[in-house]
């Protein structure tokens, strides 16, 4: 059977056609934004410069690609068509007559629609995982600079002890097949989950504990949502059958959290030491409030701009990581989209077919590189304040 083709206008117009959604989505977000960023705060001042609009449509260009990946992509990133086994760019499926824009690889699958629901993978995992991790590094972070001593001795050391492995060593000793045999990917995502719900059960109870009727209610929905949460992750037992999580996809999680909050704990013990010396933080201290409410409600809004600024740029080395991890096929299952997996399968006839390589790699770049001037936007901002 004969293959068409379309040339290099055509798919063009065909990229810019099947991301339709997306340019909907980004014009609307970009209106409201710049019709209304007097009163979005931090957000709004975003568009004042070039870079923070460019970070912000990037990020935001990726969100809704994986929002809309069933519209965007025309076909599904598991189904091959044999005629089309390493087409180049352009290729016409005879049967649907939909044409594979950037071609077929070598298991005869759309390069377009992989990349496309590839970033669902990535914008699930790696935001997840270190919004996780900043949970954990922050809980610990905040009473080992407030109180210093022993505490602030003994969890440094733990600390300085996980970086001191290499990254990627401790990521291959996570996340290797024999690994998860074991309960300790079970047990680490047990102690680690754990962490989100003990730090809204204490901001809540720090702030409303003289009013028992809101504060009861706080933690109930705390507990109620955490711990849905919570037995859907660690133990694939979500009721509702909405969370769920495969083992090699725990792993990765744990590990990504794992790895993440030594560098997280860091930084906010830092900047406890910090701003504790402040006059606010005195006043607080003379007020009589215990030192968990200056903590979280004195210190840590205080410290939310360098937070949010490791938060932007750890998502991109955890992005980076998940493709590091995909290539040498150490990440999801073999016939995921992810786009380290599309490197990884891409790769091995890189002398010959070139064009698998590109989009997942463009992908991740570029995905990458929004965060990054996402990150310098929050940074020029936050030292203006």
């Amino acid at each position: 059977m004969q293959v068409d083709y379309i040339g290099t206008f055509g798919i063009i117009l065909g990229v810019l056609a099947r991301f339709w959604p997306v340019w909907v989505a980004l014009v609307i977000i970009l209106f409201f934004s710049l019709r209304f960023r007097k009163q979005l705060g931090l957000y709004g001042h975003l568009f004042d410069t070039g870079v923070g609009v460019a970070g912000v449509m990037i990020c935001c260009f990726w969100l809704f690609t994986a929002i809309f990946a069933g519209t965007v992509a025309p076909f599904d990133p598991l189904a091959q068509f044999p005629i089309m086994k390493n087409v180049v760019p352009g290729a016409l499926e005879p049967e649907t007559g939909q044409a594979f824009l950037f071609g077929g690889d070598r298991l005869a699958r759309d390069v377009f629609s992989r990349m496309v629901f590839g970033s669902q993978i990535v914008l699930i995992i790696a935001p997840a995982a270190t919004l996780f991790a900043l949970m954990v590094g922050t809980t610990l972070g905040l009473p080992a600079g407030y109180y210093g001593g022993r505490i602030d001795s003994f969890l440094s050391f733990l600390a300085n002890l996980v970086l001191a492995f290499p990254v990627i060593l401790l990521f291959y000793l996570l996340v290797t097949p024999g690994i998860r045999e074991t309960p300790i990917p079970q047990w680490m995502a047990g102690t680690f989950f754990i962490f989100p719900i003990v730090f809204f059960v204490t901001l809540f109870w720090t702030r409303y504990r003289s009013r028992p009727q809101l504060l009861a209610i706080q933690l109930a929905l705390t507990l109620l949502i955490g711990g849905w949460v919570y037995v859907g992750l660690v133990f694939n037992a979500d009721p509702l059958g909405i969370i769920s999580i495969s083992s090699n996809q725990l792993n990765i999680f744990v590990a990504v959290v794992f790895a993440s909050s030594p560098g997280v704990f860091r930084i906010v013990r830092g900047l406890v030491m910090d701003i504790k010396t402040r006059d606010y933080v005195a006043a607080a201290q003379t007020r009589g409030e215990s030192p968990w409410y200056i903590m979280l409600w004195e210190v840590l809004p205080n410290a939310r701009g360098p937070l949010i600024v490791d938060v932007c740029l750890r998502i991109g080395y955890t992005t980076i990581l998940l493709g590091t991890l995909g290539y040498f096929g150490l990440g999801l299952a073999p016939e995921s989209p992810d786009w380290g997996t599309g490197i990884k399968e891409s790769s091995r006839l890189l002398r010959a077919y070139v064009h698998p390589a590109l989009p997942p790699v463009f992908a991740l770049m570029s995905f990458v590189l929004g965060l990054n001037l996402l990150a310098d936007a929050l940074r020029e901002q936050s030292l203006k304040d």
